[in-house]
């Protein structure tokens, strides 16, 4: 059995397909085991060849079901603490980054600036397991039980720095329900208030706000058929990103260049102020990089990924 470490959010699970993808095609014949939150099970089940799912919230002491694992994967981070727990499954063998501290010191060094796909597939490529970062695409749910053709705007993050202000985010989805977009708007059940308050301030019915409404596999499903996405840097990109689906995405402070859609996609647009000399963060509200970005930019990126998609589907026609 193969055991991969990844217990952290959508975004997360994510960015790590292509190296999911290269352990399964390079061990075809042995089992792999996310060990992930259990709620994120809808989403593995679309990444494809992931065979089970141990549920696993956080860091720390496990007690890991079953026989030792022929193979632990550490794909959550430099340790030691993860490098630590996945030791605890006693593993044949340990794939991860060089960590003195965790006594670790097989594995490439950690590049803190490198972008999060990237990370993972070189890691395992050190191992002599090729991976494609380009290899993103998600399988495509059902689309029973969710609204199609919507412009799905996120206004949340866990992280509050990565909020583009919601007075904006109104602004913003009342300009495009004018145009005559079916707007939505996403997030956990503790981001309601927050979607709430947009589409108040919108004018937009309460029907709209679909934050704590769906489970992470209607999410993916919402994606995948959404007319445009529109979020700060969060798992909702990363599902547009793997759907192919027409998005802007909003950076700051943590620029693109880490987590941001490939840059050979011009579906997916990022608006980013850069990272010049911005006044200092006081811990409330939108980062003052994230607050540059205004909403006629995004409005007008908007319009931007729109024509690339109608384009895009003129050629094919």
């Amino acid at each position: 059995m193969i055991l991969v470490l990844r217990a952290l959010g959508v975004g997360d699970l994510v960015t790590v397909v292509p190296a999911l993808r290269a352990l399964r095609a390079a061990h075809p014949d042995r089992p792999l085991a996310l060990a992930a939150p259990a709620w994120l099970a809808p989403l593995a089940g679309l990444v494809g060849g992931v065979d089970r799912l141990v549920d696993t919230r956080g860091l720390g002491p496990t007690r890991w079901p079953g026989p030792a694992p022929d193979l632990a994967v550490n794909l959550h981070g430099r340790g030691p603490q993860s490098h630590r727990m996945l030791a605890g499954a006693r593993p044949g063998r340990l794939l991860g980054f060089a960590n003195p501290e965790a006594g670790f010191t097989d594995g490439p060094d950690w590049n803190e600036a490198e972008h999060e796909v990237d990370r993972w597939c070189r890691l395992l490529t050190w191992y002599g397991i090729p991976a494609d970062p380009a290899d993103l695409a998600l399988r495509r749910p059902s689309p029973a039980g969710v609204p199609t053709g919507a412009t799905v705007l996120h206004p949340g993050s866990k992280i509050p720095a990565k909020r583009w202000p919601a007075d904006r985010f109104a602004d913003l989805a009342r300009r495009l329900a004018g145009r005559g977009h079916r707007v939505v708007l996403t997030g956990s059940a503790d981001e309601r208030p927050l979607a709430e308050r947009v589409a108040g301030a919108a004018g937009l019915p309460p029907d709209a706000v679909l934050a704590g409404r769906t489970d992470v596999g209607e999410l993916a499903a919402l994606v995948a058929y959404a007319r445009v996405v529109v979020s700060g840097d969060t798992g909702v990109a990363h599902l547009a990103t793997g759907y192919g689906t027409a998005s802007v995405v909003l950076f700051g402070p943590v620029p693109p260049t880490r987590w941001g859609p490939p840059p050979d996609r011009p579906r997916h647009r990022v608006l980013w102020a850069g990272e010049g000399d911005w006044p200092r963060w006081d811990g409330v509200g939108s980062h003052p990089s994230l607050a540059a970005v205004g909403v006629d930019q995004v409005s007008a990126a908007v319009d931007e990924v729109e024509r690339v998609v109608r384009v895009s589907g003129a050629v094919a026609a």
